[in-house]
């Protein structure tokens, strides 16, 4: 099998000769050997897992992703980041540790962005409503 590991900026993994690959999304981990059916799924950040024809494992520390299965034949993972390396320990303890304080700052700026323009939403409203008598200081 090939197997296509592609950032927004790069191409991170591309391997042909793969015997296997592991992954994970939310149900949990999988596994893909050559002739597996067609095949679409959102990744979780985790690290992808390989084996190639020599034997030899490898692995990808990914930043979420979308995995396709073609063919049986070729795996492509399109990710936002990606950082392959062949010592699983330190993928595990300090880059998915990035990845995942990066993805909970991003969310906390999300909701921060959301709250303010909620504020500016409400603001316009309460300018272009027309005035009553009474918020000008008139009385009734």
């Amino acid at each position: 099998m090939r197997l296509l590991v592609t950032s927004p900026t790069a191409v991170v993994v591309d391997r042909s000769g793969v015997t296997a690959v592991r992954a994970e999304d939310e149900s949990g981990s999988f596994g893909i050997l050559d002739g597996h059916a067609d095949f679409l799924t959102v990744l979780t950040i985790s690290i992808l897992h390989w084996t190639e024809s020599d034997g030899k494992r490898r692995y990808c520390a990914l930043r979420r992703g979308v995995l396709t299965v073609t063919e049986g034949k070729e795996v492509k993972v399109a990710t936002r980041e990606a950082i392959a390396g062949d010592d699983v320990d330190t993928l595990e303890n300090v880059v998915l540790s990035h990845f995942r304080e990066s993805a909970e700052e991003e969310r906390t700026a999300r909701l921060e962005s959301s709250r303010l323009q909620m504020l500016a939403i409400r603001r316009i409203v309460q300018f272009l409503r027309p005035a009553r008598p009474q918020q000008l200081g008139k009385p009734l």
